[in-house]
């Protein structure tokens, strides 16, 4: 019977079946970080009991570390409290962890595929939305609550209910200047931001396939915005590449033997969806986003919807965001004044995204009024920014290179946005509030969001000189 990548993986890591009712799932990779694992860990210790198998737990700091001065201790009260919460957690539990001023420290998302700790045919958790990122390996990686987060840490095992299953296929050659943030971006303003609710959503197509790993994982990324319970994109050739050589990645015979049955890691020909959906590359421009969740979205040289051109049920949603926002109704997204630019986060923080943004704006200036903040997914990728002169060419341009952290994303720690103020973000989502207080977020693509920096304005990237090819 010919079954779904989703299906192969998913039976494999069944440890038992409940009569109409949910599976208990084996879990390979368990990542925790510093806001939703506190309460997991007093819920143990609370009852006595240890983290049943510690070398299967990745720990890092991310959401609430600061992203300057990294060597001093945290001023925020209740940042510096969980940090330091999840070193002593960490400590009396046997897990490893890559904290601050670990050469390995960095956001979950970006450090577990960098490391090789995310490999194909893994079932992976964490305690935050965006796990949906590993998925880009041909994995089974989904978010989940603090009360899931103390199960997997006592029994390695999760209660989980099969989702249905979606397959979204974006064939042909992406346009220059259109990312892979712009691919995601496109697909949620076609199916919304609640279109796949209850699936597992597969990407396909020859654009998917010619994507880089780092690419494949923006997609993956914003999964879960579209509602989806997570996303996965088959192990090919560039995957493997992509693995191998990792700090903990497979070595020897075991990365031949992993190698063996990554390679089985597909959906057949025949299997079945229960949805399907098909786009063209060449039909996407660079996006961006006008409300208040991420399937608000449109093409840059577009014009904001209007209640005439929408469903009934979005109407009072549209006039909502609009009013948040402070934009009008069929008005151009373009030449929209900003204030700040942010580019980061688990979506758009790795090495690829900042050669793409220092490709773009060397030998150029920032404008005056507008504050550039560029926060690296890692610490490795700040290193290796810093040797490949990353850091100089964004220093001469009047962009400033932090530390790495999920910063700006999602407003919890000390980088906020003012409110009011207008934020090009290429983070996931852009919330009432999710940057900060009144904080108004428009998401784009390193490269959309770079050539706002430079103008002052929302800006179509292909519009300045040397815009990237498509395929980031």
């Amino acid at each position: 019977m010919a079954k779904t990548l989703f299906e192969k993986i998913w039976e494999k890591h069944i440890v038992k079946t409940i009569d109409d009712g949910p599976s208990v799932l084996y879990i390979d990779r368990h990542f925790i970080h510093e806001v939703t694992s506190p309460q997991a860990f007093t819920g143990l210790n609370n009852r006595g009991i240890k983290v049943f198998r510690p070398k299967q737990v990745v720990a890092t700091a991310d959401h609430n570390v600061p992203t300057l001065n990294q060597h001093l201790p945290i001023k925020e009260e209740l940042s510096r409290k969980q940090v330091e919460t999840l070193v002593k957690n960490c400590t009396e539990h046997n897990i490893e962890l890559f904290g601050l001023g670990h050469p390995f420290q960095g956001i979950v998302h970006v450090i577990g595929p960098e490391l090789g700790v995310t490999q194909p045919g893994m079932t992976i958790v964490c305690g935050d939305s965006h796990t949906s990122t590993h998925g880009a390996f041909g994995s089974i990686a989904f978010g989940i609550g603090t009360s899931e987060v103390e199960m997997v840490m006592a029994t390695q095992c999760l209660l989980q209910s099969k989702p249905k299953l979606m397959r979204i296929t974006v064939d042909g050659e992406l346009s220059k200047g259109v990312v892979s943030k712009d691919i995601v971006l496109y697909i949620l303003s076609k199916i919304t931001a609640s279109g796949a609710t209850g699936y597992a959503v597969e990407f396909a197509g020859s654009a998917i396939r010619s994507l880089s790993m780092e690419a494949r994982m923006t997609i993956c990324n914003m999964s879960i915005e579209m509602g989806g319970r997570c996303g996965l994109i088959a192990a090919d050739e560039t995957t493997f590449e992509y693995i191998k050589g990792k700090p903990l990645s497979p070595k020897g015979e075991h990365w031949e033997k992993s190698l063996t049955y990554w390679k089985t890691l597909y959906s057949d020909k025949d299997a079945v969806f229960d949805k399907e959906y098909h786009f063209k590359a060449e039909d996407i421009e660079p996006m961006i986003t006008y409300g208040t969740n991420p399937g608000m979205g449109i093409g840059v040289t577009e014009t904001i919807p209007t209640t005439e051109t929408i469903n009934e049920s979005d109407k009072s949603g549209l006039s909502k965001s609009l009013a948040y926002m402070g934009l009008q109704q069929g008005s151009a997204i373009k030449g929209q004044k900003i204030d700040y630019v942010f580019i980061g986060s688990c979506t758009n923080s790795r090495i690829e995204d900042l050669r793409l943004v220092a490709a773009f704006v060397k030998g150029k200036k920032k404008a005056d009024d507008v504050e550039v903040w560029i926060v690296p997914g890692s610490k490795q990728v700040e290193a290796q920014a810093v040797k490949e002169g990353i850091d100089k060419i964004f220093e001469e341009a009047g962009f400033m290179l932090r530390q790495p952290g999920c910063s700006a994303c999602l407003g919890m720690n000390e980088d906020k946005i003012p409110a009011g103020k207008y934020c090009i973000s290429t983070s996931n989502r852009n919330f009432e509030g999710r940057q900060g207080a009144g904080a108004r977020t428009l998401l784009a693509s390193p490269l959309t969001a770079a050539a706002a920096a430079i103008t002052g304005v929302v800006t179509d990237p292909r519009s300045l000189p040397n815009p990237s090819e498509g395929g980031l």
